[in-house]
């Protein structure tokens, strides 16, 4: 799973936050801890959740002061429960307190989406496949899907130039799915083709072109129901729109094979852990 991430995705990122938050120095830290104090420090769980991150925050601290040791105690992907002991830290305090707040928006951040993947993933019971979509935090799509990853969820296109799915801005402006559709078979790619429909006509539209994935947009469960036996195995389907965990523990078991959900990485609420300094070590 770790070996998922790799630190020139993550890099840059930490390089960028703790420019963004430590800028030429950290005052507080400066003028309150002498440099020549060492600490240990434990990373804490304050909620229920599933973890993602710890190489990212693993390279806060190296970033901010390559003497602070990192152990890890959880693994990426691994569940937590309040006041689990997630990592400790040994080095110089001052370090430690400076990459704090950057390493926990990190990990705060990504654990979070994981969480929340999740509890979909666990709502699915294993019927039907958890997607993430572009629905992103700007510049912080890979790690995003990383998490999704650590949730238990799968990834689908990490951008618009991995993956062909015609939309309903796209069928309008080629003036239908079959024109849509013939558009995209003659560039020649070989992609998979996914068409979104919103409606039974569109439905039939889309298998009347042969595509190979079929979305649900936005349809009520009688009319989800309905679609997936007008296809009749014929594509693959996605269902997406207004999903929630007891609308996926629902529909589930309709015969759908994906069910994309914008919400697992754009509002998936930060999972609350804390770092504290547990003792002073000695003076250098």
């Amino acid at each position: 799973m770790r070996d998922d991430l790799h630190a020139s995705i993550f890099r840059p990122l930490v390089r960028q936050a703790l420019a963004e938050d430590v800028g030429p120095g950290d005052i507080t830290t400066r003028a309150t801890v002498p440099p020549d104090i060492k600490a240990e420090a434990v990373l804490l769980a304050r909620a229920r959740g599933v973890i993602a991150g710890l190489d990212v925050a693993r390279e806060v601290f190296a970033e901010v002061d390559a003497h602070v040791e990192m152990v890890v105690l959880k693994e990426d992907a691994e569940t937590c429960e309040p006041g689990d002991r997630i990592a400790t830290f040994e080095g110089p305090a001052a370090g430690i307190i400076t990459a704090e707040r950057a390493a926990l928006n990190f990990l705060q951040y990504m654990s979070g989406i994981a969480t929340r993947t999740r509890e979909f993933v666990e709502a699915s019971g294993g019927r039907i496949a958890i997607l993430d979509t572009r629905k992103t935090t700007p510049a912080l799509r890979q790690l995003a899907k990383y998490a999704v990853r650590c949730g238990g969820g799968v990834n689908h296109r990490v951008g618009l130039y991995d993956g062909i799915l015609v939309k309903d801005n796209h069928i309008r402006i080629a003036g239908g799915i079959a024109e849509a559709v013939r558009r995209v078979r003659d560039t020649g790619t070989g992609l998979p083709i996914e068409v979104e429909t919103e409606n039974l006509d569109e439905v039939q539209d889309a298998i009347d072109a042969r595509v190979d994935i079929i979305m649900l947009d936005n349809l009520d469960d009688e009319m989800t129901a309905q679609a997936i036996a007008l296809i009749d195995r014929r594509a693959k389907i996605e269902l997406s729109g207004t999903m929630t965990v007891d609308r996926v523990r629902r529909i589930a078991a309709l015969g759908a094979d994906f069910v994309s959900i914008g919400a697992i990485t754009h509002s998936a609420p930060a999972l609350d852990m804390s770092l504290e300094v547990e003792r002073l070590l000695s003076l250098a």
